[in-house]
């Protein structure tokens, strides 16, 4: 740990920098519903797939479209290549995201699991491209001016699971 996020939680644990959460700490599960209209306010959240036999997450921007997460990639990314091996099937996938703050380690997370296929009709390709901006390439991919981001992915959610930390 370094010098500065020492600091940081010092500071957490003592109320400095921020006002730090007193008193007993609850969780309390989301439903469905409430979940994924949360997931609906932020704009980043981390897919996470297999490659190679291990677990891999990426943060990625995403959007909410009547009740699915849809997200950009490219040609070359793990899962436009494992989608197209699944066939019609498609790739099991979760994708998290959260808004919980720093200081007080309140908020939400959300994980959604379910299968993912690449998004094929032409109406919704250009309207989810023109609705997100594109992700990053991996490290292990060529630069993003190398790739462009034209590929669309669609996460059915299975299962939605939700908390909200709360003091």
């Amino acid at each position: 740990m370094n010098d500065t996020s020492a600091g940081h939680c010092a500071a957490a644990r003592t109320g400095q920098g921020g006002a730090a959460a007193e008193g007993p700490r609850r969780s309390a599960a989301l439903h469905r519903a409430e979940a994924l209209r949360l997931l609906g306010t932020v704009s980043l959240g981390r897919i996470v797939f297999t490659r190679h036999a291990l677990p891999a997450i990426h943060p990625v921007p995403h959007l909410v479209d009547d009740g699915d997460i849809v997200l950009r990639t490219h040609e070359g990314a793990a899962l436009t290549i494992r989608d197209r091996w699944a066939g019609a099937g498609g790739v099991v996938v979760a994708y998290e995201a959260d808004a919980i703050d720093a200081v007080t380690h309140l908020g939400w997370s959300v994980v959604v699991t379910g299968y993912c296929h690449l998004v094929t009709d032409p109406d919704a390709l250009a309207r989810y491209r023109r609705l997100l901006r594109p992700g990053w390439s991996g490290p292990d991919e060529l630069p993003r001016r190398e790739r462009p981001h034209e590929h669309v992915l669609r996460i059915r959610p299975d299962l939605v699971t939700g908390v909200r930390l709360t003091a």
